[in-house]
């Protein structure tokens, strides 16, 4: 398998389709390299819910020991109470979990002690390296003395951390509809919500890592028709949709209309500010909506903009010191929650916010969406290089735009933006405008495309 290596470590995880690109006899291995290279005496693994989840688990956990190193298997987790679990005990960490991926993928999230993230500028490429050395030359000898394998529940005390910060014991009785996806937020959603004035509607709690009611992925709208129906039907106050691995979440308002993560982030930020005296500094990627810095400046704190990225976010939330980052794909990180991403937490914000006053959500998150966006528009093209010159050379030189460089290239102007990122996997350009207006923003948008499909 030494030569599928270069397609499943990615940037920040493993990922690839079993048993096809990997297996357990590689998982094992991985094990291996990740206590050499992190230098870990002990660690944590959890695993979601697809079929080769535990399997996988228990293998890195074998070759993990076997290099003297003790385990402590948390079991079926979402990926933020791996986190939790990383942060809690001051421990490395694996989680097993493909995402939203289809039911044949499956994955590996490596972290350091306190949820640190472990991308290939971090100790990942030196994995991959050695699991390549030794799938080539044979497994490494075993240490001397082998390390221990023991199980551990964190379930309840991760919800009671989340729970710690932020209060919801006050606020009006709310309805709720909830969709896992047969993800892991049917294993963390009760548990988290559990005492809390919530009526919870739940939808495709049941674990099943087939998937058989449609992707865990609510990025796609496909995947949030069933729950926006069903928050009409229930007149329910919002809906909730999570994906696999339950460290993303997105909102839909009473109407069923979803909320924009920006406009969450925004949301989320001014509550945090709130909590820290109305002073800090907040993360935002660069295509969020230009709402979240105007908001985060209203409310005292200092917007920092970031790539696009969670590695970059949490490097800047460690550089920076930074109480909160939020990202457009709806992952959101929290300086108290060891600068990881918990979209259970956004998610408790939400329902603290919305109970905390008597307008309906989509007249409380109105004052934090404030412009007209495109959402992300991929094109195919022959040569991304060509086509990002072809719009620098339509744009410089304009006296009413400015450009810079920081994530592929940003076109800002007083009334509108757009940012057109290169994929480093496939032959994509992505487009992402934004505008004052719903009408501005069609133009803008459909100048941006006629250039980049050109």
């Amino acid at each position: 398998m030494a030569a599928d290596l270069s397609q499943i470590v990615k940037a920040y995880d493993v990922r690839g389709v079993v048993p096809d690109q990997w297996d357990e006899a590689l998982a094992e291995l991985f094990g291996a390299a990740f206590v050499q290279v992190t230098d870990a005496s002990a660690l944590v693994t959890g695993h979601d819910m697809r079929p080769s989840s535990p399997g996988l688990s228990r293998a890195f956990a074998r070759g993990a020991a076997a290099r003297g190193a003790d385990v402590t298997e948390i079991g079926l987790c979402s990926t933020d109470q791996l986190y939790y679990a990383s942060g809690a005990l001051d421990l490395p960490g694996a989680m097993f979990t493909a995402s939203h991926n289809p039911a044949q993928y499956n994955g590996i999230k490596m972290c350091r002690a306190g949820a640190a993230p472990v991308g290939q500028d971090t100790g990942l490429a030196e994995i991959r390296d050695l699991v390549r050395r030794w799938t080539e030359s044979g497994a490494p000898r075993p240490a001397a003395r082998p390390g221990t394998v023991t199980r551990r529940d964190t379930l309840e005390d991760y919800a009671a951390h989340l729970r710690s910060l932020v209060d919801l014991t006050s606020v009006r009785p709310l309805k709720v509809v909830v969709d896992a996806g047969n993800g892991m937020g049917g294993h963390t959603v009760p548990a988290v919500f559990a005492g809390l004035p919530l009526t919870v509607v739940p939808m495709y709690f049941e674990l099943d890592g087939t998937f058989p009611n449609h992707e865990a992925n609510p990025l796609d709208p496909a995947n949030l028709v069933d729950l926006r129906q069903r928050v009409r039907q229930e007149g329910a106050d919002l809906g909730l949709a999570f994906d696999g691995d339950a460290d993303r979440c997105f909102v839909v308002d009473e109407n069923g209309d979803p909320v924009p993560p920006s406009a969450i982030t925004a949301l989320v930020a001014a509550r945090e500010l709130a909590r820290h005296g109305g002073r800090g500094t907040i993360i935002h990627n660069l295509i969020t909506s230009r709402s979240v810095p105007e908001v985060v400046r209203e409310n005292g704190g200092t917007p920092v903009r970031t790539r696009v990225g969670h590695s970059f976010i949490k490097a800047e939330m460690a550089r920076t010191g930074a109480i909160f980052g939020g990202e457009h794909s709806a992952h959101y990180y929290f300086r108290d929650f060891w600068n990881a991403d918990t979209g259970m937490l956004a998610a408790l914000h939400v329902l603290a916010a919305l109970g905390g006053q008597d307008k309906p959500l989509s007249a409380l998150v109105d004052r934090y969406d404030r412009y007209a966006g495109s959402g992300e528009i991929n094109s195919t093209v022959d040569d991304q290089t060509a086509r990002l010159a072809a719009i620098r050379a339509a744009y410089e030189g304009r006296e009413d735009v400015t450009l810079d460089d920081l994530d592929g290239l940003t076109v800002s102007s007083a009334d509108w933006w757009f940012n057109v990122r290169p994929s480093n996997t496939e032959p994509l350009l992505r487009l992402n405008a934004e505008a004052r207006d719903e009408a501005t923003m069609t133009k803008v948008r459909d100048e941006a495309l006629a250039i980049i499909r050109g």
